[in-house]
């Protein structure tokens, strides 16, 4: 039996889900803040959100690293659900960081990548703080599962309306919930290290997301299977609690 998948259900499920969720656990008052890069992650879960719970209750941040060219895209889309917004520039942050960290050891590349994402996440969370916020997050299944994401960066929040969804099925519904096409289909990027998602990882979204599925067993590569096998044991930990010492009583 093949794997089928329905936009329109799954929409209004996951919008009740958020409705239900603030309902249960938030204040009248309590806003979803949500950092918007312009792409189909952030777009979705936006849209989502003021389905959910109404565009005075939603609040959009950009936070560009110094000059974004791609910043057009995340104005049409505050503009578009016509939520409140504000602009947060990172960049000066992030190059006094890094000058001070110089001083005493040279970063890694790794830490050049992810610097910026955790400085995204606290800047969305001193925003919330001020707003009586819950911060969105905004990741899905299938960065989820190769662990394309930021540890305490892009893949922290307070609640995750897409991280049971692959790619495919984010495009599905942000095609169901009529978003610009230049949003939805945006070629996605991580913004910080100048490669598409697909260039960094070596496989396309709709390879791992048949594989997730169950649709494909990638027999024919076996080189792109056991590349992704390895990516998602390496990376579980992101999406586990922390482990921690428990004491025998």
């Amino acid at each position: 039996m093949s794997y089928s998948f329905n936009a329109e259900k799954v929409t209004q499920e996951v919008v009740e889900w958020v409705r239900d969720l603030f309902e249960k656990t938030a204040s009248p008052t309590t806003k979803a803040v949500i950092g918007i890069s312009g792409g189909k992650d952030s777009s979705v879960a936006a849209a989502i959100c003021v389905k959910a719970l109404g565009k005075d209750r939603v609040i959009g941040v950009l936070m560009p690293q110094g000059e974004q060219s791609d910043i057009s895209y995340s104005h049409l889309l505050v503009d578009t659900l016509g939520i409140a917004h504000y602009v947060v520039n990172i960049g000066d942050t992030v190059s006094s960081f890094m000058n001070e960290l110089k001083k005493h050891v040279e970063p890694s590349n790794q830490a050049i990548v992810n610097t910026p994402a955790r400085i995204r996440m606290t800047t969305l969370y001193a925003i919330a703080a001020c707003h009586n916020g819950r911060v969105v997050n905004t990741c899905n299944l299938s960065e989820d599962w190769v662990g394309y994401s930021t540890k305490y960066g892009d893949a922290a929040g307070d609640f995750s309306p897409l991280s049971d969804l692959t790619v495919t099925e984010v495009l599905q519904i942000g095609e169901y919930l009529g978003l610009p096409k230049e949003l939805v289909h945006k070629t996605p990027t991580d913004g910080l290290c100048g490669k598409t998602d697909e260039e960094n990882l070596g496989f396309t979204y709709a390879m791992l997301d048949k594989y997730i599925r169950g649709e494909d067993d990638l027999s024919s590569v076996p080189e792109i299977k056991e590349k992704i096998d390895r990516l998602h044991r390496a990376n579980l930990h992101k999406l586990q609690l922390m482990p921690k010492y428990e004491l025998n009583k």
